[in-house]
């Protein structure tokens, strides 16, 4: 074989490389057996386990109300007697009866208060709903994301691998044909054996990623969508600017301008925000209903009394008594507890206390989430800067000067060190915009969560 025909070999490897480069990327853009982010965060809603139990939490919570809103049970009493023991009395009395009904009257509005306790503890859980719910959309999009990024960069490697295999191959021949070393052939042979090393662990990775796709999911990834894998094609989105205000500003007030807007709206429409202010109502309403229970209760009742005819007795001289007659008796009494427990005050104490602590908590949720929107605000600007310049520039530059190392070695002007050091630098540059895409697409989503947004990609 001659000098020719070994460089027509190398350039026709070199090429079908990167065609099966080309592939490998193209093949993942392919949506008609892929999940897109706002089908798998549907999925997520309909069978998360921690959205389900918080939903249950919130039906217990409205079930409250009801019982809140319940009355004092009227008490119903019935009597017989008294029953005559001594032998003195005779005849025995025939045995009264009685019959009353008992109600305690609540006073000081316990009722009205138990009620709006009860929705504020409803207004809670919705809000903590709203938070499991949030929770889990981190979650899902920091799996969906690594899943792209795992699968992406194993499919470069896998590339990469195949390239420095054909390398082999073509160095084979090489050295058949007497126009190649061997410690050129070892060289490539072993830097292909210790790349297999790496792509194997990137197997890992990626189904590894994989798997925990199905822990926000609460259900295996394959039982919802089979054999599809995540769609990766986010970026466009991501570098438009759609997903998330950009708030990019040409001057240090104008950039502050757009952060303090950002911080306004993440005020209003964050669900941790939110629920601490729920917290607060909720601590308040408590207090009221601890003002409100302090109120003595009176009880009222109302009792009817029966007395049959007595029997008829001899008086102390022998002659005959008339029975005495019967009687109906009907009364009304009213009690009212003599509030000495009230004299000491711990219980408001502990109420107006717990009052401070959820308001002081306000403060403190409100204080972390501007400190969250700022520095998810710098990480989004960052991410994006990071990824434009690989996009534009440092990506195609490391594909020229690998496909220009890939021509010189193909004529001979280039050593195998220099190809496969062009080879790894190239590869670490892919990865490298994998993670700053990734990194991207993480801060846009924490960027849309800090501002109470549902995330999308």
């Amino acid at each position: 074989m001659n000098r020719l025909s070994l460089n027509l070999s190398l350039a026709g490897l070199l090429a079908m490389c990167c065609i099966a480069s080309a592939q490998a990327q193209s093949a993942d853009r392919d949506g008609a057996a892929s999940v897109d982010f706002a089908s798998y965060l549907d999925a997520i809603a309909r069978s998360s386990n921690e959205v389900a139990a918080q939903r249950e939490a919130l039906t217990a919570a409205r079930a409250g109300v009801g019982i809140a809103g319940l009355r004092p049970d009227p008490s119903l009493s019935l009597g017989a007697g008294p029953v005559e023991f001594s032998r003195e009395v005779t005849p025995k009395p025939r045995l009264a009866q009685s019959i009353g009904l008992s109600y305690t009257i609540e006073m000081g509005g316990k009722r009205e208060r138990r009620i709006a306790a009860a929705n504020s503890q409803v207004r809670v859980s919705e809000v903590a709903l709203e938070g499991v719910q949030r929770q889990a959309l981190a979650d899902a999009a920091d799996a969906f994301i690594e899943s792209c990024r795992t699968r992406e960069a194993l499919q470069r490697q896998e590339a990469s691998l195949k390239a420095l295999s054909d390398i082999v191959k073509m160095n084979e021949l090489r050295h058949s044909a007497g126009d190649l070393g061997g410690l050129e052939l070892l060289q490539s042979r072993n830097e292909r054996d210790q790349f297999l090393a790496t792509v194997v662990k990137a197997r890992a990775d990626a189904r590894a990623a994989m798997e925990g796709l199905s822990t926000p999911l609460g259900r295996r990834w394959t039982e919802i969508f089979g054999a599809r894998v995540p769609a990766c094609d986010f970026e466009s989105g991501l570098t438009s600017g759609n997903t998330v205000a950009r708030g990019s500003a040409e001057t240090e007030a104008e950039a502050d301008a757009a952060t303090d807007a950002l911080v306004a709206r993440a005020l209003e429409e964050r669900d941790d925000v939110r629920a601490a202010r729920a917290a607060v109502d909720a601590a308040r309403a408590s207090a009221e209903l601890t003002r409100a229970n302090r109120k003595v209760d009176p009880n009222v009742s109302l009792s009817y009394g029966y007395t049959p005819q007595g029997r008829r007795g001899l008086a102390e001289d022998g002659s005959t008594t008339e029975p005495t007659p019967r009687s109906n008796t009907l009364s009304v009494s009213l009690s009212v507890p003599i509030p000495l427990s009230r004299l000491d005050k711990g219980d408001l104490v502990q109420a107006e206390s717990a009052v401070t602590q959820a308001l002081l908590a306000l403060r403190q949720t409100e204080l972390k989430a501007q400190a969250d929107v700022r520095v998810t605000f710098a990480q989004y600007k960052a991410a994006l800067e990071n990824l434009t310049r690989y996009r534009d520039s440092t990506l195609g530059d490391a594909d020229r000067v690998l496909d220009g190392i890939r021509t010189s070695y193909r004529h001979g002007s280039a050593s195998l060190l220099e190809l496969l050091s062009a080879q790894r630098a190239a590869d670490d540059t892919h990865l490298a915009y994998l993670q700053a895409r990734s990194d991207l697409a993480t801060a846009t989503v924490r960027l849309q969560l800090s501002l109470g947004r549902a995330p999308a990609l």
